[in-house]
């Protein structure tokens, strides 16, 4: 997976002007140590030293097919030079998934730079619960949806999907644990991989805490951050906003919303209560209230639709589990599975930027999900024959997204040479 064009194209080599030289950044990130000689078991074999071909394979299956994120062998099927290799990994520590990391900081501004940041960039913070099975699991616990598994931390650019940074999490963390230094990381790559503008970042009530509010205010980062109204001078500020301030927004038939908004400890404090009306309206007659404190200008309705947008980040994260292989984490090592999500990051990542790069988009506009990605042009039959000199991908006349294929990668070889 040394490039995007090169291995999800099949081009050959003297065509590979994207060049995100995985393997090379794999490599010089490697650090060998003598209490951990193991990453990925290759059947047959005893150990295998850290280096970039297992880091590669395993992404580059779970691009291929999905059935490489089989839940009962974790087995790599067809994969050219590494065979029925297994992708699960052994004996990691925490300075092997800073190496991971960095590798992922280092893919991410290389395709960040060709491509036009916008002025403003969005990033939508989240944390999911990935269930597991064996309770011997390092790191694995019950938390607060009662759900064995782990509880990694991520955070998506809102308007491409991509998944700027991820923490793995032993499963009874706090949503917040950890988050104030996610936070900071998260900036840092940002501006490191060339973002210039303004920076917004939105978060649900789970990160609500001074600490990342004063992290924010500290690195000039704007922000939405949900607050729980249930909170005594959240609830006291709330009831404090006059009658004739509401606001009444667009809502469900059968319900209505109205928005309004106050101040709470010098930040903007936006309010939206809903209720339903009509026959259903005895189940919850009275208001129920969401709110989120924020610094950015705007009415009051315009951040509210801003802040409800958020909900996208469920979108990065489905295609996480259903389309990168997050759907389990198979190892019994918690620094493992931490390698195993960063190597989902990267899958995942790798399909957004072959679709922004490649200026794949559905007719309606929606977004791309990973499932349509490799339906219509990553698991392509094909052949690529020798013809008088000529490499050449031979593929099926009839293919439905053909002439999707064909611009796309015409696209993605049209791009200068690559960054080094």
């Amino acid at each position: 997976m040394s490039s995007i064009v090169s291995r999800l194209y099949q081009v050959p080599p003297s065509s590979r002007p994207l060049s995100l030289e995985l393997q090379e950044l794999i490599d010089l990130q490697r650090r060998p140590s003598t209490n951990c000689r193991h990453t990925f078991l290759t059947h047959g074999a005893t150990s295998l030293d850290i280096s970039g071909r297992p880091a590669r394979t395993t992404p580059h299956a779970w691009l291929r097919s999905r059935k490489a994120m089989d839940t009962r062998t974790a087995r790599v099927n067809h994969h050219r030079g590494a065979k029925d290799q297994l992708c699960v990994p052994q004996m990691f520590s925490f300075g092997h998934l800073r190496q991971l990391d960095a590798v992922m900081a280092e893919a991410l501004r290389r395709a960040w730079s060709f491509l036009s940041l916008p002025a403003r960039l969005v990033f939508d913070l989240d944390s999911t619960i990935c269930e597991v099975a064996g309770k011997h699991k390092s790191g694995a616990a019950y938390g607060y949806t009662k759900v064995l598994g782990y509880h990694p931390i991520l955070a998506t650019r809102s308007d491409t999907g991509e998944v700027v940074h991820a923490r793995m999490r032993k499963g009874s963390a706090n949503t917040c644990r950890g988050a104030k230094r996610f936070v900071e990381e998260l900036v840092a790559r940002a501006r490191r991989a060339g973002a210039t503008g303004k920076i917004v970042l939105r978060m649900d009530s789970g990160f609500w805490s001074k600490e990342i509010l004063a992290s924010l205010c500290r690195l000039g980062v704007s922000f939405t951050m949900a607050v729980r109204t249930a909170n005594v001078a959240i609830s006291r500020a709330i009831e404090e906003i006059d009658e004739d301030a509401w606001v009444t927004i667009e809502y469900p038939e059968d319900g209505e919303a109205q928005v309004a908004e106050t101040s709470y400890k010098g930040f903007r404090l936006v309010v939206r209560r809903t209720r339903l009306v009509g026959p259903q309206a005895t189940l919850w007659p009275n208001w129920r209230h969401f709110a989120f404190l924020t610094d950015l200008d705007g009415t009051a309705t315009e951040l509210d639709a801003f802040h409800r947008n958020h909900a996208v980040i469920e979108l990065d994260i489905r295609d996480l589990k259903e389309g990168s292989g997050l759907c389990h984490l198979p190892s019994g090592n918690f620094w493992a599975n931490g390698a195993w999500l960063a190597c989902a990051v990267l899958a995942h990542n790798l399909l957004r930027w072959t679709q922004m790069l490649g200026e794949l988009e559905l007719e309606d506009h929606r977004p791309v999900v990973a499932r349509t990605m490799r339906t219509r042009i990553i698991s392509v039959p094909g052949r690529l024959v020798n013809r008088s000199g000529m490499m050449t991908l031979r593929a099926p006349s009839r293919w439905p997204w053909q002439k999707s294929f064909q611009v796309a990668l015409q696209k993605i070889r049209a791009i200068p040479l690559a960054v080094t």
